[in-house]
C-alpha cells in the first residue's frame, strides 16, 4: 500500500501508508469539514482578486494562494457561470470580479460551491429533505438546536462580503470554534 503524505510531500509504504489513511479518515470522521477545500480555494481566489482591483492571470493567482491551476481554473469557470467574476482574453487578460466586493457575500460562494448550508437536510431552504430517522420535525430536539445554529451561520456568512474580509481582518485564535 502506498499512501501520499500531503502536508509533507512524502510518499509512504506499506504499514505506515495504512496507519496513515486510517488515522485521515479518523479525523474526517470525527471533524467533518464546515466547508469544503473547494469553497475555501474559491474564497481565497475572490480575495485576491479583490486586493488586486484589477485582473489576474489564473497563475498569479495559483501561486499567490497556493491553489492548484486545474482546480483554480474549474472554480473560476463556476463562478464565471455564476456572475461572480469575469474573464478578459489577450495579453493583459486573466480574471476580474463582475460584481463589487462589497456585494459577493461568503453565503452567496458557498452556496454555488457546496450547495445549501445547512448542518441537518430537514433545515436546508433550498434542498430541503426529511430526515430518514425522526419521527416528527415539530418536536425534534435536535433539529431546533440545529435551526439556532444554521440561523447563525446563514446570517453571519449571508452579512460578510468578500471587501468585509479584506478590508478588517479579525484575529481567530487557534481552536477558537
Amino acid at each position: 500500500m502506498f499512501c501520499l503524505n500531503v502536508r509533507g510531500g512524502t510518499l509512504l509504504q506499506g504499514a505506515k501508508a495504512a496507519i496513515y489513511s486510517i488515522i485521515q479518515i479518523e479525523f474526517a470522521e470525527r471533524f467533518p469539514k464546515v466547508i469544503s477545500q473547494k469553497a475555501k480555494y474559491a474564497l481565497r481566489a475572490l480575495v485576491a482578486l479583490a486586493r488586486a482591483g484589477d485582473s489576474m492571470m489564473i497563475g498569479e493567482i495559483a501561486e499567490a494562494e497556493r491553489i492548484p491551476r486545474k482546480f483554480l481554473e474549474q472554480i473560476l469557470l463556476e463562478l464565471k457561470h455564476h456572475g461572480i467574476v469575469m474573464s478578459k482574453r489577450g495579453k493583459f487578460g486573466g480574471y476580474a470580479l463582475l460584481a463589487p466586493a462589497a456585494q459577493i457575500t461568503f453565503g452567496a460562494v458557498l452556496r454555488i460551491i457546496d450547495g445549501p448550508i445547512a448542518p441537518l437536510p430537514c433545515l436546508s431552504r433550498i434542498a430541503y429533505r426529511r430526515c430518514a430517522d425522526c419521527r416528527a420535525e415539530e418536536e425534534c430536539e435536535i433539529r431546533r438546536v440545529f435551526a439556532r445554529v444554521a440561523t447563525s451561520a446563514r446570517d453571519v456568512l449571508d452579512r460578510t462580503s468578500i471587501a468585509d474580509a479584506v478590508a478588517a481582518p479579525e484575529p481567530v485564535e487557534a481552536g477558537a470554534a
